[in-house]
């Protein structure tokens, strides 16, 4: 299955505002981005289980380790601005090659959420990743 190829080139050719971020721990890196779902082809996000919307985006994560992706666990959540907080369900994509863990939220206007992942690798070793994002629909 290599629709997530696909999926992330969409994505990051179709906005070079929305940006792929690293944060290491260690040996292991941490890759992720969010976009609007809209920004993927309609065969790929069929394939890959989202739904293109205007007021859906995607988180995606990847665990990387001498080049190599990762298995593990991605879990979090985010709050708004108002500090309501939503809790953010993944899904983890196997390549062979590369693994990945997707979610998809509402997005109900323009804001910055702050977003806490928690990142288990694959030797059970727990990383938290804080970060904030600003999101708005698609246009």
């Amino acid at each position: 299955m290599r629709y997530f190829l696909a999926l992330c080139l969409s994505a990051f050719m179709a906005c070079a505002a929305q940006a792929e971020y690293k944060r290491s721990y260690g040996d292991l890196d941490v890759h992720y981005s969010i976009f609007n779902s809209t920004f993927l082809q309609p065969e790929t996000a069929t394939a890959v289980g989202l739904n293109r919307s205007k007021n859906q985006a995607v988180l995606n994560v990847s665990m990387v380790k001498a080049g190599k992706g990762q298995k593990g666990t991605v879990t979090g959540s985010f709050q708004n601005l108002l500090g309501q907080t939503t809790t953010l369900t993944f899904k983890e994509i196997d390549e062979g090659d590369a693994v990945y863990y997707l979610t998809q939220f509402a997005i109900t206007g323009q804001e910055v959420l702050r977003f806490e992942l928690k990142i288990t690798d694959s030797e059970g070793k727990n990383h938290l990743l804080k970060f904030n994002q600003e999101v708005f629909p698609d246009l």
